[in-house]
């Protein structure tokens, strides 16, 4: 079908239905589809107050133990802006935002980065051709968040559903941004294409159940439409904050969304803290207004908020595993100067913490 005879983005929704379902082709061992198989239609729609439980079915479970009662949160991604693969990035990792959420059977993924395209891959080692019900909250829809969704195996197995939620208030509505980097010529099959049942949904800064956790949202300071979450089970509970910039440094450099004292009391208390840390201080003051952290900052005022456990993320594409190293080390003497209590870690690709 033509481009310029798709349905207008208002009326969308990405969905097969039964009877298209039944003429697709399992593509999942494929970087994209075959030809043959029936465009979907979309629908936007805004989010329910609360939502379904997103969780692998019970029947098709996966094969790892877990404790049921436990997170399970594991990096697939941790660099900002770009990828940087190669030998100086090859400890922490060269791959853009993607962190995994596992409560029980239920998944839930962080941004699309290009991270994404390796949980993928894992995923289906996991389950093989068994269904996956799938949960991803993208804060924004910057490139570094979203960019490896086309890469994503799981969207590629017709029997798999993917909910998609995503701030609002861009202009061009959510799925019309994630259908933009999927167009030709930029790419070779579309986002109606792929063979999974794939639900996008707007997202307010509100706060609603999926499955066993309940999730906040809240709107950060960062050029367009960027939020951060606040994940919370029956017993533990994770703060994920990739892009963001102190309020108190902007200083009429940037729009203020969220002061420092608010920010504050919505990490209050988490057991991990996953935030941008960009930049060091000697760097920070070229890039005032650009939306990210200073280390320094970010972990003064974690201590202050009396985070457990700081996880400095988003990782500057210029930074080397050495300058990381380095990084870490003054981190962790200021947590221990004046928070002695909270632990500092800096994110890499396959770091799990089980709370």
């Amino acid at each position: 079908m033509p481009v310029s005879r798709r349905r207008p983005w208002c009326k969308c929704r990405v969905a097969l239905t039964e009877s298209s379902r039944g003429r697709q082709q399992d593509c999942s061992n494929s970087p994209w589809p075959r030809n043959g198989h029936s465009l979907k239609t979309f629908s936007r729609e805004r989010a329910p107050p609360t939502g379904r439980a997103i969780s692998v079915s019970s029947a098709t479970g996966s094969t790892r133990k877990r404790d049921p009662s436990a997170l399970h949160v594991c990096f697939w991604g941790v660099r900002g802006s770009i990828p940087t693969p190669g030998r100086a990035t090859s400890r922490y990792g060269g791959n853009t935002s993607c962190v995994e959420i596992r409560s029980g059977d239920q998944i839930l993924i962080l941004d699309a980065g290009t991270g994404i395209r390796n949980l993928g891959s894992a995923l289906r080692r996991e389950f093989k051709s068994r269904p996956l019900q799938l949960t991803l909250l993208l804060t924004h829809t910057h490139w570094d968040h979203i960019q490896g969704f086309p890469f994503f195996q799981p969207a590629y197995q017709a029997n798999n559903r993917i909910e998609v939620y995503g701030a609002q208030g861009t202009r061009h509505g959510l799925a019309k941004l994630l259908t933009s980097q999927m167009e030709s010529p930029f790419f070779p099959v579309g986002l109606r294409d792929l063979p999974s049942s794939i639900v996008i949904k707007d997202l307010g800064n509100d706060t609603r159940s999926m499955g066993q956790l309940r999730v906040d949202s809240i709107r950060v300071n960062h050029p367009g439409h960027c939020v951060g979450f606040r994940l919370v089970s029956s017993r533990s509970s994770v703060g994920y904050f990739p892009d963001n910039e102190l309020a108190s440094k902007l200083k009429g450099h940037g729009r203020i969304r969220l002061p420092d004292l608010e920010l504050e009391v919505f990490i209050r208390g988490l057991d991990v803290l996953i935030m941008d840390t960009q930049y060091s201080r000697r760097e920070y003051p070229s890039h005032l207004g650009w939306g990210h952290g200073c280390m320094e900052d970010v972990v003064r005022l974690a201590g202050r908020a009396g985070v457990k456990h700081l996880v400095m993320f988003h990782h500057d594409p210029d930074h080397s595993d050495m300058a990381l190293d380095g990084m870490l080390r003054r981190a962790r003497r200021i947590a221990q100067a004046g928070h002695g209590s909270m632990k500092v870690s800096a994110a890499r690709e396959g770091l799990t913490l089980k709370l």
